[in-house]
């Protein structure tokens, strides 16, 4: 069924929305909503810069870097969006998140300059079984205390699947961009205009996603985008199965070789209480059949 609203979750879409120089009001709006600031302002302003990338990613859909930018004080954003479930996941977030503070270093080693790290990725899978909630923040803290003292890094996980609010349970902006994530393309113009209310940039991102104010190029390469995401999604899927008929085949060979070893052991056993007997039968001594058996 073709359905008015694409998905925002797709790679092309969501760099569309949040990724460009005429939208980046709605990023800007997205991470203050999304993000606890404390002991600083909201953020004013974003530069967008490079993102990071190794060989070893730079051919695959398995980048998680899809937005990097700063503010107008340098505290560098990275902000992903992340589909399939990954193993190692939280690690890479770590990785990318440490790359983009050692790129702002240079070679007079100015390292009191060094600015904040903020990292925001958006989940389909679970991430953390135990929690309960679908937003958690990370932040580095003195294990006795609890005190902040290391501030330049921070990351925050939205997981998509915990999420389970219709429209009307929607309270707060950060519902409605969950909800807009999760639900968009499922999203008709009658639930839009009660999910917008007053909320004027989450209408503005769901006509970034009307396929009608699209392009026959632009809807090709979201078409490309989708494939390319779906191929990557099925490679994944079948190393998976891959990995468990390897491990159960492993198993049944290792539960056939314990059970050819316990049935030596049985047989074993079995031949000395024979021999044992035999030889008490014939009066040998308990001591010479223990030693013999």
């Amino acid at each position: 069924m073709l359905t008015k609203f694409l998905d925002p979750k797709n790679d092309f879409a969501f760099k569309r929305i949040f990724g460009t120089e005429k939208n980046k009001d709605i990023l800007i709006h997205f991470l203050n909503d999304m993000l606890t600031f404390k002991d600083r302002a909201l953020i004013q302003d974003v530069t967008f810069l490079k993102t990071i990338q190794d060989p070893e990613t730079a051919s695959k859909k398995t980048s998680i870097v899809d937005i990097l930018c700063k503010d107008e004080n340098d505290n560098r954003y990275i902000v992903g969006m992340q589909v399939a479930k990954e193993k190692g996941f939280e690690k890479r977030a770590q990785y990318y998140a440490s790359k983009a503070y050692v790129s702002q270093a240079n070679a007079g080693g100015e390292y009191h300059n060094l600015k904040e790290v903020i990292f925001l990725a958006i989940a389909e899978f679970v991430m953390f079984p135990k929690k309960k909630q679908w937003k958690s923040e990370h932040v580095t803290l003195d294990k006795n205390s609890y005190e902040h003292d290391l501030k330049d890094f921070s990351f925050t996980f939205l997981e998509l699947p915990k999420f389970q609010k219709s429209i009307a349970e929607l309270s707060t902006i950060s519902d409605k961009w969950m909800y807009f994530f999760k639900n968009a393309e499922k999203t008709s113009d009658r639930d839009l205009e009660k999910l917008i209310g007053n909320d004027m940039i989450i209408e503005r991102a769901y006509e970034e996603l009307d396929r009608f104010h699209w392009n026959e190029e632009e809807i090709l390469t979201y078409d490309q985008a989708e494939k390319y995401e779906g191929a990557y999604i099925a490679s994944m899927s079948q190393k998976y199965d891959e990995g468990l008929e390897k491990g159960l085949e492993k198993g049944r060979e290792e539960g056939l070789e314990k059970g050819r070893e316990e049935g030596r052991e049985e047989g074993k056993r079995e031949r000395g209480l024979e021999m044992a007997k035999s030889l008490l039968l014939q009066g040998v001594d308990i001591s010479i059949i223990m030693t013999t058996t």
